[in-house]
């Protein structure tokens, strides 16, 4: 099984925002988002891992429980059953990033999610940590490079 650690980040919430993923710290990508929530930057984060790396038999690694526990809880069965309604009845935050995603995972042969504690040492966790807030500080007009991990 393929392992993605991924991540996002946000300078504000909202604010200018960064993304990540990393399978090793030779094979990453990033991006970021003038303006934008940390939650869209979690989800972006493990949408454009399956768009660049597919779904099947991957794990992904994150340390957002939004994203993990919308797939282990299957928080998505219920959404659809209420017409993208949340159990308050407002519709869900990050719809337009939720639907592709949870097609993606659907449709996919094995994608598994597994939480992680964020900041707890775990090389590559802290990678896309790295990643993701240099490419937040770069929307800023601030640049630095993260260190890969050792």
């Amino acid at each position: 099984m393929n392992v993605v650690y991924t991540d996002g980040a946000c300078r504000g919430n909202p604010g200018p925002g960064g993304w990540a993923w990393a399978v090793s710290s030779e094979h990453y990508g990033s991006g970021a988002e003038a303006h934008t929530t940390n939650q869209r930057m979690e989800l972006r984060a493990v949408l454009e891992a399956l768009r660049v790396l597919g779904t099947d038999d991957l794990e992904v690694v994150s340390d957002s429980s939004y994203v993990v526990k919308c797939f282990h809880d299957r928080w998505y069965e219920g959404w659809r059953g209420r017409g993208w309604r949340n159990t308050q009845g407002r519709p869900v935050a990050n719809r337009d990033l939720w639907e592709p995603l949870i097609d993606q995972v659907m449709t996919a042969q094995t994608v598994r999610f597994r939480w992680v504690k964020g900041h707890a040492g775990e090389p590559l966790n802290e990678f896309v940590d790295l990643l993701a807030t240099a490419a937040a500080d770069r929307q800023r007009g601030e640049s630095r490079l993260p260190a890969p991990p050792t």
